[in-house]
């Protein structure tokens, strides 16, 4: 069974871009623009970095205090307790052999080097880069501009991989195989010159909508806008169809439509007459019917039904008409039971 299903493309992950640190914004990424592409890593815009700079310096400074603080303590420590060796147990304390200076000074040392790291920190968020490969859906920043910190300046959307999230009909989950995950899907636009992209399914929601008795199945495309291979473009918001393989059936015989009127098929019996089956219609695809039941291998079925046709009527085959005879209102044209059930275009 090939399962269909119908969804919008859209990004696997949206971010909203916003300063970190706040300051003057010195230069912006070109690309940093509505529709703009651009890389993982790269700088999307930069803001002075004088302060930071200088603040980092001054965290480096009080380190190197603290350090040489703590060497200074750590040698009068040792003194001390060179010192000890010659005095009684009773006069030799924690306090006289220096332990909670040492402690105060590693102590100072500790303080000194996070300060260290959250200037560096700062000084690095002074240049803001793209976490993604990236599509620029919003930029709301300009060179001169003061930002605040956690002001949002930019939407994102990521690139790398997009979503489709398509509805599956409850009829149509009982086709679908044991295993969703991974299973390799065809995306296809509903475009006069479509195109075709592979996706691999990634998930089922596992809930049924309790207002269309549906559940969603979640195909993943790589590179959507084929930026690093040479692919046709899926853009965003595109509205696209996804098939992929179901279970398999066997024994399907494929009848067009109007060759079943309710769930009843005419097939040529004894002397040619014709008579009504009922058969099991398992589904519907296109403008056919798949037969999974109430049809013998070795059935006639009539292609041309007569107007009035009863059950029992004699008809006269088309195949059996003499060139230049007229044509009987009864003539029908009878096709086998095998061949509808090997031909896929029925």
């Amino acid at each position: 069974m090939r399962v269909k299903g119908y969804g919008a493309v859209t990004p696997l992950e949206k971010t909203m871009i916003s300063a970190q640190v706040s300051g003057e914004v010195v230069k912006w990424h070109p690309n940093f623009v509505q529709g703009g592409l651009v890389k993982r890593g790269e700088v999307l815009f930069e803001i002075e970095s004088d302060n930071y700079e200088v603040a980092l310096l001054q965290a480096e400074s009080l380190l190197k205090t603290a350090q040489a603080q703590l060497i200074e303590e750590r040698g009068r420590a040792e003194v001390a307790k060179r010192e000890a060796k010659s005095m009684p147990d009773a006069r030799v304390s924690d306090l006289y052999l220096r332990k909670p200076q040492v402690m105060s000074a590693e102590a100072s040392v500790k303080s000194a080097e996070a300060s260290v790291k959250l200037a560096t920190r700062d000084l690095d968020n002074c240049k803001v880069v793209a976490p993604y490969d990236a599509l620029i859906v919003k930029r709301d920043l300009g060179t001169g501009q003061f930002v605040n910190k956690g002001t949002n300046v930019g939407e994102l959307y990521n690139v790398e991989k997009a979503e489709i999230v398509f509805p599956i009909a409850g009829f149509d989950r009982t086709f679908l195989p044991n295993t969703l995950l991974n299973l390799p899907a065809e995306v296809s636009t509903r475009e006069k010159f479509s195109s075709v992209r592979s996706g691999t399914i990634v998930r089922d929601t596992g809930i049924v909508d309790q207002a269309t008795r549906m559940g969603n199945i979640v195909v993943e495309v790589n590179d959507p806008y084929g930026l690093k291979d040479d692919l046709p473009r899926l853009m965003f918001g595109t509205y696209v169809e996804v098939s992929f393989n179901g279970q398999g059936l066997n024994n399907i015989v494929k009848l067009s439509q109007d060759l079943v009127t309710n769930n009843k098929v005419w097939v040529l019996g004894d002397d040619n007459t014709i008579t009504q089956k009922v058969v099991d219609v398992v589904k519907e695809e296109g403008k056919l019917f798949l037969i999974g039941g109430g049809l013998n291998s070795d059935d006639k079925i009539v292609e041309t039904i007569p107007e009035y046709a009863q059950d029992g009527m004699k008809i006269k085959l088309a195949s059996d008409t003499k060139e230049g005879d007229d044509k009987s209102s009864d003539d029908a044209n009878v096709i086998s039971t095998s061949v509808a059930q090997s031909n896929k275009d029925a």
